[in-house]
This record gives C-alpha cells, sequence and structure tokens, in this order.
C-alpha cells in the first residue's frame, strides 16, 4: 500500500469521531428544548450548561478533524 492510500485511510478512521459529535450536539439540544419546553422558567439555569456541553462536545470534534490534518499533512 503506497503512503498516500495510508494517509487516506487513517484520515477517513479519524473522522468517525464527528459522527459522535453531531449526534452529541442534537441530543444535548433537543434535551434543552424539551426542559425548556416542559418548564419554561428554568431556562435561566440549564442554557448555561447547554452551552457548556456544546462546547465541550464541540472540542472533540476539533480535536478529531487536527489529528485528521495531522495525518494527512505532517
Amino acid at each position: 500500500m503506497e503512503l498516500d492510500a495510508a494517509r487516506m485511510i487513517g484520515a477517513g478512521l479519524a473522522t468517525i469521531a464527528l459522527f459522535g459529535v453531531g449526534i452529541g450536539i442534537g441530543n444535548i439540544f433537543s434535551n434543552l428544548i424539551a426542559t425548556v419546553g416542559r418548564n419554561p422558567s428554568v431556562q435561566q439555569r440549564v442554557f448555561p450548561f447547554a452551552i457548556i456541553g456544546f462546547a465541550l462536545v464541540e472540542a472533540v470534534g476539533l480535536f478529531a478533524l487536527l489529528i485528521a490534518f495531522l495525518v494527512l499533512f505532517v
């Protein structure tokens, strides 16, 4: 197998984590909408936790892209 083909396969495997990131972001915001829909008075308490969860999940996605780019270009 050529080195370029191995790099492409490695970068593709590194981006598999992005599927989990998409599911995680959807799960966070769907639960936020359901919670606020049931009890709108808790929005001020729940929204910061949703943003923190979004940031942590998005960080995992950025790390996965970073690894993919490192595999491809370094």
